[in-house]
Parts: C-alpha cells; structure tokens; sequence
C-alpha cells in the first residue's frame, strides 16, 4: 500500500501503475477477437437516456469539442476522423472500432478502483479525477460516433432493399 508514502512519491509510483495498467489494457484491447466488440452486447447498446446520441449534442456539446481531441489510429491503419467508405461491412467494422476504443477507455478507468484501494483519499481523488478526464472524453466520442454510424448502417440497408 502507498498509504505511507509522501504525496509526491505516491503520485509517482501510481502514474508509473497506471502506465502499465494502460499497456495492459491496450494489449488485451488489440489480442482480443473483435467478435467481443459487438455493439449488440449490453455495454455498447444505447441507453434511454441518451436519446440517439442527442444527450451528447444538447447536454454536453461534443460537437463543439470532440475534433480537438486527439485519435489512435489501429494496428491495422483504421482511421475513425472521417469515412472512408459508406458500404455494410465498413461500416460494421467502424461500429466494432467504437465498441473497442470505448471498451479501452473504460477499462482505464476502472484503475481508479486500485487508486482508492492503495492510496490516501487525496492522492485517490486527484489521480481519479485526472483519469477520468484522460479517458472519459474518448469513451463519450465513441458513444456518439456509434449512433451516427448505426443510423447511417440502417439507412444503407434501406436504399439496398430498395434496389
């Protein structure tokens, strides 16, 4: 436990922790078979709430900020700034790429657990709070993005029975 150790020391080995625990997660996020980024599973499906991503626009005006952020692009190259295709199954690939990168940025976040676990309640709380504006942002984008793709998904498939 860090609970001896001054602030300044614990701060340092908990951003150390946490490195490894982001390594750790990203690996997992990669080695994983993308089948497990389905956006049916009950983590990624929409929310009430949410209201087909209009939470996001009229309560916390991603419009306005999320193209500030920064993106990782995949080990395979898949950029998620901007389409590059509007068929089916790129668009099934770009649902799966938000439902991994949030699944990524949540589980980073579950390393404030150990942070309160280990730590004061003061080194806890400022390394929660740097965490989680470290990583909620992206998991939010990728929420939002979600909805957009799969609205355009089910209008794709429309226009294809159509024909």
């Amino acid at each position: 436990m860090l609970r001896e150790e001054t602030f300044f020391h614990a701060i340092i080995i908990n951003i150390f922790l946490g490195c490894i625990w982001h390594l750790i997660t990203f690996i997992v996020c990669v080695s994983v078979h993308p089948s497990f980024f389905s956006a049916d599973k009950k983590m990624y499906r929409p929310h009430q709430w949410e209201r087909e991503g209009k939470f996001y626009q009229d309560v916390l005006k991603i419009n306005k900020w999320k193209d500030a952020l920064p993106q990782h692009i995949g080990k395979d190259g898949f950029s998620k700034d901007h389409l590059d295709d509007i068929s089916v199954p790129y668009l099934d690939e770009f649902i799966m790429e938000t439902c991994r990168a949030e699944w990524n940025h949540t589980m980073n976040c579950l390393y404030s657990i150990v942070l309160f676990i280990m730590n004061n309640l003061d080194v806890a709380l400022i390394l929660t709070a740097v965490l989680f504006i470290l990583n909620l942002p992206f998991a939010v984008i990728q929420r939002y993005n979600r909805f957009r793709l799969q609205k355009l998904r089910r209008i794709m498939i429309r226009k294809a029975q159509c024909r």
